[in-house]
């Protein structure tokens, strides 16, 4: 059991990067900082929303408008610690 919580904890973890990868990719190109016409970034930038985006789409329809501001990545942030509070209790508990 411990090993399939630790299994799970790594792909939370995994998540968590993606998203941080995936916010700061959007500020640099918002900043231009990156050039969004080249092919390497523009498929990074791509596959990246292909993953988080199922993950945001029913926050968004939560969540209030904030147009200039997405929040969605920040409650599915959240979300990730308060798993990985919950996953680390209970990995604890069975040891």
């Amino acid at each position: 059991m411990a090993s399939i919580l630790m299994i799970l904890n790594l792909i939370l973890d995994i998540a968590f990067w993606i998203i941080i990868v995936q916010a700061v990719l959007s500020w640099l190109l918002a900043f231009n900082v990156l050039n969004a016409s080249s092919d390497f970034v523009r498929s990074l930038y791509g596959g990246l929303a292909r993953l988080t985006e199922p993950v945001y789409r029913p926050i968004r329809k939560i969540l209030p408008d904030t147009r200039p501001m997405d929040l969605a990545p920040l409650v599915v942030l959240i979300g990730i610690f308060a798993l990985q509070i919950i996953i680390g209790n209970n990995a604890r508990a069975l040891m």
